[in-house]
């Protein structure tokens, strides 16, 4: 059938109406608004694979759009059906066209033609395999372009642009949207093709962002389209540069990150080259920014004391405050206020470790009240003078032995999780039984559901409480216990289970 751009089609496209009419690669796509271009109705159609011809019905506000294979425009449909699509806020409605391919009349669909080059280009250029069709390398068809990434031991933030600038090594990034889920920081992230995607999280799943810590976790998303509302730090859709920023956030000028990273003394980020070479300035300006949009009105340096409140007074001390908050950074200072002894004042050693202690703690149970935690005014916590008694209020901890990061880019960076019940042991001498940690846990006032010893090194064990709050208070209670033999308990959060 020859089809042209001209619009006496309509006898022709009657029984296109059929939602379930035989799957077919030529979709029919109606109720386009006006002023739609080829461009945004290609768009619908790129995160499912190659499109091989369009033919726009502009008179009617329709259009077809041919897909290079039935399995792409199956995908495409049953996603479309699940979720509908919109196109300048329009509901718009697609379906499998009557015609198992386009043959369209050049001379009228030129424009059309040419933009499907242009974008046929851009997905080429950036498909480092090639000579091989998708079905001889190891894609599998049904894969979806967007990734579902997950950072662990977030030492330093992590913003959209760095996420942007690794993973455009393996091809168009179309969007990306950021969140914080269970406490971790997430991202999602679509290519303009599955391979990429592929590509991408065989390179990169399980490696650092930079020297030992931001370590990336990856899957395939079950979403093959993002739908990005804002283009600002927290998500942003690279082909619609016209999207509002929304939440009244700024878009973050790259050019500010860059100068805020040359006035901050950020640059001591571990290690010369980060392993995923991002040169330290980027690593800097990601972090100044992450630091300039977190926290309004502190230097990107960040502020090193949080403010603790709805603590049970009864119980807390500056050392629990001290054991707990240690697992996110090394605690200098804590002061539990005079005149409102549920509240307290925790100084870390930078403004990175402040905020990742923040990220993990507010919201959790310590001694049966759910705390909250959010950064100080102060810049400091201040010692009482000298013979003055605060009742043991105030602590100096800056010279604690017990400071879990002592050295830049130690490896208890990589072993940063948010509070779980399962807990992580090591430093147990040979002599400690399995039996004898289970009583020594249970005394901490919780009951342990599992215990499991590492199998190459009984130094280490995993141990499981039947909350988050038992393993917080044991950690508290326990960590750097004398187990005797010199052998003092060191205690953190797990992300494995039993």
């Amino acid at each position: 059938i020859c089809l042209s751009a001209n619009g006496n089609d309509n006898k022709k496209f009657k029984g296109d109406d059929k939602m379930d009419g035989a799957p077919s690669r030529v979709l029919h796509i109606r109720k386009l608004p006006g002023e739609v271009t080829e461009t945004e109705v290609i768009a619908l159609g790129l995160p499912f694979g190659k499109v091989t011809n369009i033919l726009m019905l502009k008179g009617k506000n329709q259009a077809f759009l041919e897909l290079a294979t039935e399995e792409a425009a199956i995908t495409m449909v049953n996603y479309y059906s699940a979720v509908t699509p919109h196109l300048r806020n329009q509901p718009i409605y697609i379906q499998y066209s009557n015609h198992k391919e386009l043959k369209t009349d050049n001379t009228l669909n030129q424009r059309a033609q040419a933009v499907l080059q242009a974008v046929t280009a851009v997905q080429a250029t950036n498909a480092p395999i090639s000579g091989t069709t998708v079905s001889e390398s190891a894609v599998t068809p049904a894969q979806s372009p967007v990734l579902r990434i997950i950072i662990d031991n977030m030492y330093y933030p992590v913003t959209l642009d760095v996420l942007h600038q690794i993973f455009s090594k393996f091809g168009a990034v179309l969007k990306i949207i950021t969140f914080t889920k269970n406490n971790q920081f997430q991202a999602l992230l679509q290519f303009g093709d599955p391979v990429n995607a592929q590509q991408a999280k065989q390179a990169l799943d399980g490696q650092n962002i930079y020297n030992a810590c931001c370590t990336l976790r990856i899957d395939f998303s079950k979403l093959v389209n993002l739908n990005v509302k804002y283009n600002n730090d927290k998500s942003r859709d690279y082909t619609r540069p016209d999207l509002p920023s929304g939440d009244g956030q700024p878009t973050l000028d790259p050019a500010i990150a860059a100068a805020f990273a040359k006035e901050t003394s950020l640059l001591a980020v571990p290690g010369a080259l980060s392993p995923l070479a991002i040169p330290n300035a980027a690593a800097a300006a990601a972090a100044a920014a992450a630091g300039r949009v977190g926290m309004p009105g502190v230097a990107a340096g960040g502020n090193t004391v949080l403010l603790v409140s709805n603590l049970n007074e009864e119980m807390v001390t500056p050392q629990s405050l001290f054991t707990l908050f240690g697992v996110y950074g090394d605690v200098q200072r804590v002061k539990i206020l005079y005149n409102k002894k549920d509240s307290a004042l925790i100084q870390m050693a930078d403004g990175n470790q402040s905020q990742l202690a923040m990220s993990h703690l507010n919201g959790q149970k310590m001694y049966g009240k759910i705390i909250r935690v959010t950064l100080s005014k102060h810049q400091t916590v201040q010692l009482p003078r000298e013979g003055l008694d605060d009742q043991g209020l105030t602590k100096d901890f800056g010279n604690s032995p017990l400071h879990r990061f002592k050295k830049p880019g130690s490896k208890n960076f990589q072993n940063i999780f948010p509070p779980s019940a399962t807990l992580h042991l090591s430093n147990i001498p040979p002599s400690v039984a399995e039996e004898d940690l289970r009583t020594l846990f249970a005394n901490t006032g919780g009951t342990v559901k599992a215990f499991k010893f590492f199998q190459r090194d009984h130094k280490m064990a995993l141990l499981q409480m039947s909350t988050v709050e038992e393993a917080i208070q044991a950690l508290i209670d326990l960590h750097n216990y004398n187990l005797g033999e010199s052998h003092h308990l060191r205690v953190s959060f797990s992300k494995s289970t039993i």
